[in-house]
């Protein structure tokens, strides 16, 4: 059985662009406005589950829903520049015992795994190694850790406004996510996903030590996520 709950909060920021949808369950980071975000929350999910394949070679679904759902805005905002906008996407899949997460950004997923915290997701950054030679080889470059001087996530689904990230033939901002999976065993007792600004108090193992200690008290998935954010906030006020 799958529990889960989710909780989110506007913080310092002046509006709020972060979305998520529980089915079970993604989370869309979105940046410069809320458009893209809100597209991928109601179109991702329907992309991966009405393919004639689903859910056998789910891996390879969830990755041509992100493509599908990238192109799909791009079409959405050629006809109405209002929705210009981007975000990260992060995806976790369960069928059976298999766990499947796919990222585009810098959202992250930690599994726990008897009380050990493991990343099963890696930021995007475009100073990091492998998509700093991804984004080389199409043509892009980093100015001062941002993409193009303009982002700082080498992948992320929508920003095709922003010139010389995005064409119809690709582009140094990619939206294939990177897809990790693992087989769930009897040692695994959570998953939390989330959007990045929660790791900039939280390191990974004290950020599931405390998630751990909050469901030991009430088992409550919304609780414990509303836990979270606040503890993030008040963290962040300290800093």
């Amino acid at each position: 059985m799958l529990l889960s709950g989710a909780w989110v909060d506007i913080g310092s920021r002046s509006s709020m662009e972060d979305v998520y949808v529980c089915a079970d369950n993604l989370v869309f980071d979105g940046h410069g406005g809320k458009n893209a975000a809100d597209f991928a929350r109601y179109n991702l999910p329907i992309f991966i589950v009405e393919d004639e394949d689903f859910p056998q070679n789910i891996e390879r679904i969830i990755a041509s829903a992100f493509l599908h759902t990238d192109t799909a805005f791009a079409e959405a905002c050629s006809s109405d520049t209002d929705l210009d906008s981007g975000t990260n996407a992060l995806a976790a899949v369960v069928i059976g015992r298999s766990l499947v997460v796919a990222n585009a950004g810098d959202c992250r997923a930690e599994l726990c795994r008897r009380g050990k915290a493991v990343e099963i997701s890696r930021y995007q950054k475009p100073i990091f190694l492998v998509e700093r030679k991804r984004i080389e080889a199409s043509g892009g470059h980093i100015n001062d850790g941002y993409l193009n001087g303009q982002l700082n996530v080498g992948r992320a689904l929508g920003d095709w406004h922003m010139e010389g990230l995005k064409g119809r033939d690709g582009g140094p901002l990619g939206a294939e996510p990177e897809l990790m999976k693992i087989s769930l065993t009897e040692d695994d007792e959570f998953l939390f996903i989330s959007c990045d600004g929660l790791f900039d108090v939280f390191m990974s193992q004290n950020a599931v030590d405390f998630a751990r200690k909050r469901l030991q008290e009430h088992n409550g998935p919304i609780m414990c996520s509303k836990d979270l954010v606040d503890e993030a906030l008040k963290r962040k006020e300290q800093l």
